[in-house]
């Protein structure tokens, strides 16, 4: 099991990486094509359209890194031999919560808390 576990987890980050790389491109792609135009921010409709489109390719990233961060805590707790163990209660979580989320650190009970 503890290697079916890695090889989803370096799938997950694998994916996330890919999704970081696309990302990037569609940023620079944005960036770009602002670059010879000429906007103004405050007074043109359409720059408002861009800023809001970075603002958003932003957060898309910064989600990106928090679940490359998750995914890369799990594998350390594959490592120390912790993984599928709530961090509050100490007991094992759910094999259908962690098929569903795999990064999960609590079991149902203590994960809205």
């Amino acid at each position: 099991m503890p290697d079916e576990v890695r090889y989803r987890l370096l799938a997950l980050r694998a994916e996330a990486l890919d999704r970081l790389v696309g990302l990037g491109a569609s940023r620079s792609d944005l960036v770009e094509s602002a670059r010879g135009a000429n906007i103004d921010d405050e007074h043109d409709p359409e720059g408002q359209t861009i800023a809001f489109e970075r603002a958003q390719l932003d957060t898309l990233v910064a989600d990106v890194g928090r679940r490359l961060k998750e995914v890369d805590a799990a594998l350390g707790r594959l490592d120390e031999g912790t993984y599928g163990r709530c961090v509050v209660g100490g007991e094992p979580i759910d094999p259908a919560r962690l098929a569903a989320r795999p990064t999960a650190t609590t079991c149902v009970a203590h994960a809205g808390r």
